[in-house]
């Protein structure tokens, strides 16, 4: 059992999470040719939900590509820009609620500097 399949996000969270969760299926089903996620995508995803669940924005996080702070690490940076441009253009027709969603939230503006205590593992903490 991975640690990040405890974690619960919270609101715009959980459908950033949902939509990167789509991404990876569609590429992995396209790329790695099994029913369900292999490994590495499993892994991937798992460690983007830990990233987003210790995002110092919290539910005021801008997109990814928009954020000034660069969390993930470079490995899985470039498997995330690998996953996102295959799926993306795929994503209109599996899943467009999600990616009008996602598109949305890239016009929004990026926040300044991030409140104290707001990302999603500080509050679910607090609620323990």
């Amino acid at each position: 059992m991975n640690p990040s399949d405890n974690i619960i996000l919270l609101g715009s969270l959980n459908t950033e999470f949902k939509t990167l969760e789509a991404m990876v299926h569609i590429y992995c089903r396209d790329h790695h040719s099994e029913t369900t996620l292999c490994a590495s995508c499993d892994d991937f995803l798992h460690y983007a939900k830990m990233r987003l669940d210790r995002c110092p924005y919290g539910e005021a996080k801008p997109t990814c590509r928009q954020c000034p702070i660069h969390c993930y690490k470079s490995d899985y940076k470039l498997q995330s820009q690998t996953i996102m441009r295959y799926s993306g253009p795929r994503m209109l027709l599996k899943h467009p609620i999600l990616a009008i969603r996602h598109l949305l939230a890239e016009k929004r503006p990026v926040p300044g500097k991030p409140e104290a205590n707001a990302s999603n593992r500080h509050k679910r903490k607090m609620m323990e």
